[in-house]
């Protein structure tokens, strides 16, 4: 039970990072239509920064699912070593 409930608060902490991606994605690109507004005839150098800066928020949030994906697996290998604890 104990287990179980860890399981899933430190699933639903991981989840944190995928929510912190989509407002850092949204950041990116608003700001790239900002600054595309400002000066249209670097949009293709500055289109080439915002796709480089939506892959590593993007990474950041595949970092956050991979570590959610670990702690599933972590907490069922001790609930097969050592079996369910007694409450």
């Amino acid at each position: 039970m104990i287990l179980q409930s860890a399981k899933l608060i430190g699933a639903g902490l991981a989840t944190i990072a995928l929510s912190g991606s989509g407002v850092g994605i949204g950041v990116v690109f608003g700001q790239l239509i900002s600054a595309i507004a400002r000066n249209p005839s670097i949009g293709k150098q500055l289109f080439v920064y915002a796709i480089l800066g939506f892959a590593l928020t993007e990474a950041i949030a595949l970092f956050g699912l991979m570590m959610a994906f670990f702690n599933f697996i972590w907490i069922l290998i001790l609930i097969m070593l050592f079996g369910n604890p007694p409450l």
